[in-house]
């Protein structure tokens, strides 16, 4: 994103982090699924996130045109958010787009934060993609990118109803629609590990071939937060594929200390001979 982009971004954040001081996690809540709809508005209407993005238009007629549309259709927080949005400059009409539906994930987790769900809302939306990696139909529908956005978000919904947060369903929904351009399988790692920022944390996905003990688990959190120099999450998957060892990722660092791993380089040693 641009220089100017993340300034804008920095503008809707003031405003939607004033507000979240008074606001109880329903309103929060209610204000992040609104910017959710008004991110799609936008991507639905090309020719209208022009228009509120133009830098040729001055920054009163961007506000108006864009207040005109919500009145009545979304609440005075979520309004006033993108009015700040709108009077930013952007580097691409798309990057409103992408900062509206950031401030929306952002607003979902402070309510999260403030009803005290965040660690419950990370760790189900770790869960829930676990559940769609482990169900090959459920996989290929969630991850269809061909198919109605829609459709697939309602039976998201339908699946975490009253089994999750309600963050967690909504943001689990979101994923449906590809945040930042994303498929939903890379939606829902960027969500888990945004929710694991907002609690100041790093991530480690783990792959073992058997289930750590909770000392197993402690020690290695211990050991990778020395590492990084702030609390890692582990998010542990049990693949009895790997044999056994096991394999550590945090970012783009990847440790594969895995005996599958070891087995592979073994056989590509004797096949070089």
């Amino acid at each position: 994103m641009s220089t100017t982009g993340r300034e804008s971004i920095e503008a809707g954040r003031a405003v939607l982090e004033a507000a979240a001081s008074g606001a109880s996690a329903e309103q929060l809540t209610e204000c992040g699924d609104q910017l959710l709809e008004v991110t799609r508005f936008l991507v639905d209407q090309p020719r209208l996130r022009r228009a509120l993005s133009d830098p040729a238009r001055a920054a009163d007629d961007r506000e108006g045109l864009l207040r005109r549309l919500l009145t009545g259709q979304v609440g005075d927080t979520a309004a006033d958010v993108v009015a700040a949005l709108v009077r930013g400059r952007w580097g691409t009409p798309s990057e409103l787009v992408d900062g509206t539906e950031h401030l929306a994930l952002e607003a979902l987790l402070l309510a999260a934060a403030k009803d005290g769900s965040l660690a419950n809302v990370e760790d189900q939306l770790f869960r829930f993609g676990r559940l769609v990696d482990g169900d090959a139909e459920l996989a290929s529908v969630l991850g269809a990118s061909g198919t109605d956005p829609k459709g697939r978000a309602s039976l998201t919904e339908r699946l975490l109803d009253g089994k999750a947060e309600p963050v967690t369903v909504k943001l689990a929904a979101a994923a449906c629609h590809g945040i930042g351009g994303r498929s939903f399988h890379a939606s829902l790692a960027h969500l888990v590990e945004t929710a694991a920022a907002a609690r100041d944390e790093s991530v480690a996905y783990v792959t073992v071939a058997k289930p750590l003990d909770e000392n197993g688990e402690r020690q290695l959190g211990a050991k990778l937060s020395l590492v990084y120099g702030r609390p890692v999450a582990l998010k542990v998957t049990v693949d009895p594929a790997i044999v056994g060892g096991i394999r550590v990722q945090v970012g783009s660092d990847l440790w594969d200390g895995s005996v599958s791993r070891r087995l592979d380089e073994a056989r590509q040693a004797l096949a070089g001979r």
